[in-house]
């Protein structure tokens, strides 16, 4: 059986990620393609616990404890979803993968690249740091913070989104360099979702199918 594809769209909080990675579903169901999605950090009971302590902006933690506790949780994901569902031909769709994490605790927090590479691979593999397909979308800061305050008032202030404009730039100008360094399509998400979810299938996606 031929394994299946590895998909990840990624992209600073706000920009629609989620909403893309259903489309996208939707649209391979169309071709007769099984499919599983996941939200990093989230995806296994042991994961879903993790993200609830990455999400919690009340817990202070400083950059290397963020890196361990992401590369804790995509360990989880990794071995336990996504690589069983790839040897079974079906395609893997993600919001995020260590991509964020070089934006948010690289470009963002300090942290070194190097150092986020060589853990991250240690708790996954080479195909989960190569994906098949990888898009990262961008949207104008205006209309990011639009949809995030949309989303109404949290229990606890979210770890990252709540952290101030220098921060929120670092990010965002680490994606664009991302992008750059590694040859990764941004594609913009200022249009309507569904016109963002064509330009990504056409251009990026309905080339690995088989007709």
């Amino acid at each position: 059986m031929e394994i299946g594809k590895y998909v990840v769209i990624e992209g600073h909080d706000g920009t629609g990620k989620s909403t893309q990675v259903g489309l996208i579903r939707q649209k391979l169901l169309e071709y007769s393609i099984d499919s599983i999605e996941f939200h990093e950090p989230a995806g296994t009971p042991t994961a879903d616990a993790i993200r609830n302590v990455i999400k919690n902006g009340s817990l202070e933690r400083d950059a290397m404890t963020n890196l361990l506790l992401f590369s804790a949780a995509r360990h989880e994901i990794w071995n336990k979803r996504a690589l069983p569902a790839l040897k079974m031909g079906k395609w893997v769709v993600a919001a995020r993968n260590y991509y964020s994490t070089l934006a948010y605790q690289g470009y963002g927090e300090g942290l070194d690249l190097d150092l986020i590479e060589m853990i991250t691979r240690q708790a996954t593999d080479e195909k989960y740091m190569n994906p098949d397909i990888a898009i990262i979308l961008d949207v104008n800061e205006k209309s990011r913070v639009k949809r995030i305050d949309g989303r109404g008032q949290l229990e606890n202030p979210d770890t990252f989104e709540s952290k101030d404009d220098v921060f929120q730039f670092k990010v965002r100008d680490g994606y664009v360099d991302l992008a750059r360094s590694r040859n990764i399509p941004i594609v913009s998400a200022n249009n309507a979702a569904e016109d963002v979810a064509e330009e990504i299938w056409t251009d990026h996606i309905r080339p690995y199918i088989r007709n």
